[in-house]
């Protein structure tokens, strides 16, 4: 059996669910481009996370968000994972 450290702590737990997204725009200064940000609320508010996203980015990820029944974010590695499929389909 592999030796888990002990104790288990919400820092140590590195990938959480998706429950719950926001975007936000931020304007810039007169004449320059605003700032999208997409907040996550993971694991049921156990966990939260700011993501700085360009126009187009936010674009997409709202599409899959939208569209897509489970989705994952990896903490340290700051990565979306969307969908589960099961292996052999």
């Amino acid at each position: 059996m592999p030796k888990v450290p002990q104790p288990v702590t919400d820092d140590s737990i590195k990938v959480r669910q998706v429950n719950h997204y926001q975007f936000s725009w931020v304007a810039g200064e007169p004449g320059r481009p605003g700032t999208f940000t997409l907040q996550l609320v993971l694991d049921e508010g156990a966990w939260e996370e700011v993501l700085t996203v360009g126009a187009d980015d936010a674009d997409v990820l709202q599409d899959l968000l939208a569209n897509t029944k489970t989705v994952h974010y990896d903490v340290s590695r700051r990565t979306l994972m969307f969908g589960v499929t099961s292996t052999g389909k």
